[in-house]
């Protein structure tokens, strides 16, 4: 076998090998078109194709999707990774987004509370689809703004960066933003279960105080106007005639039973929470053909 010699790797030129065949590789689920379902992944991969990377993008795509990435790990600032290139020994990738100062996530998360729908979704575990409108409200970038923001590494001989192998694991991550989009809150320094206890202690101090001593407690009902007959009861007042009702879906569905989490109890052998899931979609479905049926 002829030596390489200098010539071969300069200006960034290195001479086109064959990655040996993984069993058991992370290959990425879409196999043709654009990678990326949801909209958080979509923007990771819009935002990587926007530094002109070039043709590395392209090569890198092929890679996730020959399933040559073997590992990725997800940690606060840092995505480690295992790529196998031509060598025996897999590739080791580093690649690194600075976490947010803590006074910039106070800001986001203040801005997620300001929004009583980003509050609802993330408190019951949900991702809000526009939830890169809370960081622009408290002027933050969820995603990094330039490619200097990446710090990466690779252990391949290729001098190029990022290379085919970094490029891959670009990729993959994207998808393991669908599978789990509070990801990228945890690759910039908060998990999910921070953002979620931060939201509620900021809703538990929205809240009014409640007297402690209940012995001291007094209480006062006053009846402003005299309560209708039994047989009135279920009738509009006069003031209701123009009372007008719009039914939609729920944009969170069971919302204070997944804030709730698992029931403490079950009845038989199932979840209290899962029957109540059940007798709420049903009884909502239930109000809704019989609102529209006049």
């Amino acid at each position: 076998m002829a030596r390489r010699g200098w010539n071969d790797y300069s200006w960034g030129y290195y001479p086109k090998t064959t990655a040996r065949p993984v069993k058991d590789g992370i290959k990425a689920k879409s196999q043709r078109g654009a990678i990326g379902e949801t909209w958080w992944s979509k923007r990771w991969v819009e935002v990587l194709e926007s530094f002109n990377i070039g043709a590395r993008l392209g090569r890198g795509r092929s890679y996730a999707r020959r399933g040559q990435v073997i590992s990725i790990d997800v940690a606060p600032g840092v995505v480690k990774a295992q790529v196998q290139g031509s060598q025996v020994r897999p590739y080791k990738i580093d690649i690194r987004l600075a976490t947010l100062p803590d006074g910039e996530w106070e800001r986001v998360i203040d801005a997620m509370a300001a929004r009583a729908i980003f509050a609802a979704k993330l408190l019951a575990g949900e991702m809000p689809t526009d939830i890169e409108a809370a960081f622009k409200d408290a002027r933050v970038s969820l995603f990094p703004a330039r490619e200097s923001d990446l710090k990466t590494d690779c252990s391949c001989p290729d001098w190029s960066n990022p290379c085919k192998h970094i490029a891959a694991v670009y990729y993959i991550l994207a998808e393991q933003f669908d599978a789990d989009p509070f990801l990228i809150f945890k690759l910039r320094g908060r998990t999910k279960e921070q953002i979620i206890a931060a939201l509620r202690a900021r809703r538990t101090a929205q809240a009014p105080a409640v007297q402690e001593d209940a012995s001291e407690a007094t209480y006062e009902v006053v009846h402003t106007d005299p309560l209708p007959t039994t047989a009135a009861f279920w009738l509009p007042g006069a003031d209701l005639t123009s009372f007008s009702v719009q039914l939609g879906v729920a944009q969170t569905h069971s919302a204070v039973l997944k804030q709730l989490g698992d029931a403490p109890f079950d009845l038989g052998r199932r979840s209290v929470a899962d029957l109540l899931t059940q007798a709420y979609a049903t009884v909502a479905q239930a109000a809704v053909e019989k609102a529209l049926s006049g």
